[in-house]
Formats: structure tokens, sequence, C-alpha cells
């Protein structure tokens, strides 16, 4: 069979023959898709309340794409004490906050504890608030520094109250580009290693994919067909997040932004590959909003949330710094025919507007 021959059966794509979805036309790519998204989740368009907190930006890594690090291109370094988290943490419940996503630079000043117990703090006050926190990236870094085994920074993870891990630190997983843009970070095998021993310790996680930069086409279907076998393994990814590269202020030169057509395209093609991985979320914060919501009618089903203030891709361009209002979520999902759904991080559904 060629591939529209199977796209039309309904199979898995076999690995040799995805690297030819590219060549399909956008609008075909968006028609097998959305049936795939139609069959999961219907007009559901899943969003959560949620809010990112970056403690540091102070980065031992020298990463070229990144503008957040203050060791790069970011004038204004900074680290924030547990008081200050709590702080913020305190405002998001307020807010309404139910999910606290904590993701931060490579900084060991303060040694492994300032990193870990602020999530017993914040569960101690919060128990049923939801934490996500610690990529891969972070977790190769404590153990480096530490002298941890991954599985000694898993047990604390756990033991202080983690509930979920985002999916970021993958990049792109083809270890070319890898010395190109992130040389020094978590190699790709240690990335799904670490993900694979949260797994089987019974945890979630997400996975994410750096797009737009100076990987080819060939390097993402690479990158989600290792995701999908390993999810073949574990089955313990609950989304999958294609990034879109932001552009301004780092260090990888003469990258334009991606256009609409690609980025539509490998949202779709997401949905096609990855059949073992229940949603995928266009993230809004690196797509705008109005893309993210065209995304959802080529194989997306979810925005991640309200995110309250967002630092990282907004340090590199992104219209994202100050988050979305849930009105703005609600108006947006109604106006372009799909149904808002509020869920929690694991995908349970909350309320149905």
């Amino acid at each position: 069979m060629n591939i529209t021959e199977i796209l039309k059966s309904g199979e898995r794509i076999p690995s040799e023959m995805a690297y030819k979805l590219y060549d399909l036309e956008l609008f075909e790519l968006g028609e097998y898709a959305y049936k795939q998204r139609l069959k999961r989740h219907g007009k559901k368009v899943f969003f959560n309340i949620n809010r990112h907190i970056n403690p540091t930006n102070i980065c031992a890594d020298v990463c070229k794409f990144c503008a957040f690090s203050a060791h790069r291109k970011n004038p204004n370094p900074y680290k924030m004490t547990h008081e200050e988290i709590l702080k913020i943490v305190d405002e998001s419940v307020v807010n309404g906050a139910k999910e606290i996503h904590i993701v931060s630079a490579h900084n060991i000043e303060g040694g492994w504890e300032w990193y870990l117990e602020i999530f017993k703090k914040i569960k101690d006050k919060y128990p049923n608030l939801h934490v996500k926190a610690l990529t891969a990236a972070e977790i190769d870094f404590i153990a480096r520094s530490c002298g941890f085994s991954y599985e000694d920074v898993i047990n604390k993870m756990l033991e202080y109250g983690v509930d979920s891990m985002p999916g970021g630190g993958a990049e792109i997983f083809d270890e070319t580009v890898r010395a190109k843009i992130c040389n020094g970070k978590v190699g790709s095998s240690d990335w799904l290693k670490i993900h694979e021993l949260w797994h089987q310790a019974g945890r979630q996680s997400n996975a994410t994919m750096l797009f737009g930069h100076i990987e080819s086409r060939e390097n993402r279907i690479d990158h989600m067909l290792r995701l999908r076998d390993l999810q073949d393994k574990t089955g313990g990814f609950n989304a999958f997040i294609p990034l879109v590269y932001q552009t301004q202020n780092n260090f990888l030169k003469d990258v334009k932004f991606l256009g609409s057509v690609e980025i539509l395209k490998t949202m779709a093609i997401s949905r096609l590959v990855l059949d073992n991985i229940p949603h995928i979320k266009a993230y809004w914060a690196t797509s705008t909003l109005n893309l993210a919501m065209i995304a959802q009618e080529f194989g997306a089903d979810d925005l991640d949330g309200t995110i309250q203030k967002e630092s990282i891709q907004s340090a590199a361009g992104a219209k994202s710094a100050n988050g979305a209002s849930l009105q703005t979520f609600l108006d947006i999902i109604k106006s372009s025919g799909f149904v808002p759904v509020e869920r929690d991080s694991l995908y349970n559904e909350i309320k149905i507007y």
C-alpha cells in the first residue's frame, strides 16, 4: 500500500512510510488528522487553569535557541526564594489555578534542596494542587551536579510531591542537531530513559518537540517515531506538544519563523504518527491562540492553559507573557465551532461549557 491507502485504512503508519507524510498536500493531511481527532475526542477542545512559574533564569547551559537564560541575551538574571514562589502560588490559587507548572534553568546554587523542597511546601499548603515540574533536562542536570542517579532524583520528586512531568528538554532527538543547538544538555537517549523511569513509577508525563529551527522534516519524523516506540512500552505519555520555535533574542542565525502551512502540516502529522498518545496539544504560547485554534481542525485537541504568566517563550518573541483569560478561551473555542472542556492535568474532565 502507498501512504494514502494506509491513511484511508486507518492502520498504523509504518516507520519507513511516515517520512512520506510531508509530501502530501496540507488539506489532505488535515482531513485524515481531523477524522482521527473526531474519533477520539469529538468536537471537544481541552484546556486547564494553570500557572507557569520559572524560578530562575541563571543557567549552566548555553543552548543557542534559548532567549530566556541570563547567560545569553537576557540581561536580567534572577533566582526566586521559596517564599517568593509560594507567594505566586497563593495568588494563582486565588485566581483559580488547579495546576502549578514549574520549569527552571539549570542553576545548582542552593543545591538540589532548592529545586525540590519547594514542591513539598506547595503540597503541604495545597494538597489538591497538581504540581507539574522538572523536565528530563533538569533531572539530568541535578543528577550530574549532585552525584545522583536518575532513579534517585525521581524518588525524591515522588517524595516531595511532584505529580507529573512536563515534556521540556526534548528539543529534537537527532544528536547532530542537538550538538549544534543544545550541546551539553541531556542527550536524546537519556531524555527517553528518564521518562521511561517516570512512567515505570506509575506517573504520567508530556512529550515535546521543538521545530522550526535548523532541523529537517526527517528529524521531526524520527523524533515522533522514537516517542511512539517508548509509548508502546510504557503508555505514560498523555500529550504530545509540538513547540513552534521562537526566533528572537537568541544565537541561531538566519532562522525565519515557520509559515502556517508547515506548522499545521506538522500538527496533522503528529496526530497521524502518534496513534498511541491520546492528546495533541497546540501550545498557543508558541503558535498564537488563533493558529492554535485552526490546529484543532488539523488533529490537535488541546490548547494548554490560561498560564497567567509566561517567561520562556515570550523572551524569544511570543505574545504570551501575560497568559490568556478563561473568557478568552471560551469565546474563541465556541466561535470556532468547538466545545470548551476544562480538564485537570491528567485529562479528567472538570467542566464542559
